[in-house]
């Protein structure tokens, strides 16, 4: 088995106005499938990532401190699985809640390095 990071885009909930009661309804179906794939016992590791970015970046590490204003490519949270290879994660993220939101899944397979 190897395992494989499952990153979660689509937009922020908050920017699409969701009522309460429909992100409740949303979470519960994140919840459920969270749980299914705990019962199948392939999740490893995941969380849902708050909006806001601090980057640092190039030669003179410039530190960059804002919320995101675009929302459509937002990186939302992510996934650690187990699985036979990429295919089989493809299947996992069938349920994926988020698709009817145009939302989107990147399958990226974690690279192991032997340190010896």
């Amino acid at each position: 088995m190897k395992d494989f990071m499952m990153i979660f885009i689509g937009a922020d909930y908050q920017e699409l106005g969701l009522s309460p009661e429909q992100l409740q309804e949303r979470m519960g179906k994140w919840f459920a499938w969270n749980e299914k794939m705990q019962k199948q016992g392939i999740v490893k590791a995941g969380d849902a990532l708050l909006p806001y970015v601090k980057r640092v970046s190039g030669p003179n590490r410039t530190v960059t401190d804002a919320p995101l204003i675009e929302g459509k490519e937002l990186i939302g949270g992510y996934y650690i699985v187990q699985a036979e290879n990429a295919d089989a994660v493809v299947k996992i993220a069938e349920d994926y809640p988020d698709y009817d939101l145009d939302g989107t899944v990147e399958i990226r397979e974690v690279m192991v390095f032997d340190q010896q």
